[in-house]
């Protein structure tokens, strides 16, 4: 840094540091499908951006949503993440006119092993996809509008926390496309929601779960009047998530994840194994003396 940049105002030193970060952030993860900012300091913000399909997810999204969260989980600007979409609706699900153009690849196929191998892996693939946003160890906030099809419910599940508007509804629509949904709900919206009974008959029958029982049931933390409203106050509670020690949050998420798969005893002894390391952290020191001193506006080194 030179003399004459040293010399500039904070403020427009400030102004300096944030547009390089930007134009990073642009460099690094300019998506066809996705729409990335940072509304805030270690506040991540990806909304799915095809609004004029709706949101429906093609191979294109699919592989992007993979990619963009292992970059996020990677990235050390970032500490939390809102996923939401852009447009009229959330999502609407997957993209069948994009799904069918893997048919002739499929028909030129003569035997089943083979047909069979190509479903294999295009079925894993995109499992991955929605199992990165579980594997990334920022908390991952999903805010949905309107409606959240098929596949939509597949990604909030694996998502850490989930809110929506009052106009919202969700629906596992596979049933009624002749499949079983594949990709993670049938896996994971029992453990979300706490009732094997209301999980069955939602992926049994395919019917919409509106906003007031979702909120009911679990699935959802709060309904808001409308979509500005919702990411107003979700960015609030993501900035606040933010601010706390990203040694704490990221292993809480981990035990967390990893317990729910697990004994009791098991995730006592992953926590045991973690805190072991992570106690002895600068940030349980400065969170510990913080607490102490009343601190309110501890700054928490990057990780």
């Amino acid at each position: 840094m030179s003399v004459s940049t040293l010399s500039k105002p904070v403020s427009t030193l400030l102004h300096m540091c944030r547009k390089n970060f930007v134009n990073r952030l642009s460099s690094t993860m300019a998506f066809e499908t996705l729409s990335v900012s940072v509304p805030h300091e270690f506040v991540y913000h990806v909304s799915l951006n095809r609004p004029d399909k709706l949101n429906a997810l093609n191979k294109t999204m699919w592989l992007e949503i993979g990619k963009c969260f292992n970059e996020l989980n990677e990235d050390e600007n970032c500490r939390v993440v809102v996923l939401s979409g852009a447009g009229r609706l959330f999502t609407a699900g997957i993209d069948f006119a994009n799904l069918m153009e893997t048919s002739p690849i499929i028909a030129a196929q003569d035997d089943v092993a083979r047909r069979a191998k190509i479903f294999y892996n295009f079925v894993v693939k995109y499992q991955k996809s929605i199992t990165s946003l579980e594997l990334c160890k920022k908390p991952v906030i999903a805010a949905v509008h309107s409606a959240c099809v098929g596949a939509g419910v597949d990604m909030i599940t694996a998502a850490d926390m989930r809110y929506c508007t009052k106009d919202a509804w969700f629906q596992v629509k596979e049933v009624d496309i002749g499949m079983a949904a594949d990709v993670g709900t049938l896996q994971r919206l029992p453990k979300v929601i706490g009732s094997d009974s209301l999980a069955r008959e939602l992926c049994y029958t395919a019917r919409k779960m509106h906003a007031d029982e979702a909120l009911s049931s679990g699935f959802v933390s709060r309904v808001f009047e409308n979509k500005e409203k919702m990411l107003e106050e979700v960015l609030k509670i993501a900035l606040s998530i933010a601010k706390k020690s990203p040694v704490a949050v990221q292993g809480t998420k981990t035990s967390i994840v990893y317990s729910r798969d697990h004994s009791v005893q098991d995730g006592l002894d992953q926590i045991a194994f973690w805190n072991q390391l992570m106690l002895q952290s600068e940030d349980f020191a400065e969170a510990s003396m913080a607490q102490i001193s009343k601190e309110h506006n501890v700054k928490f080194s990057k990780l």
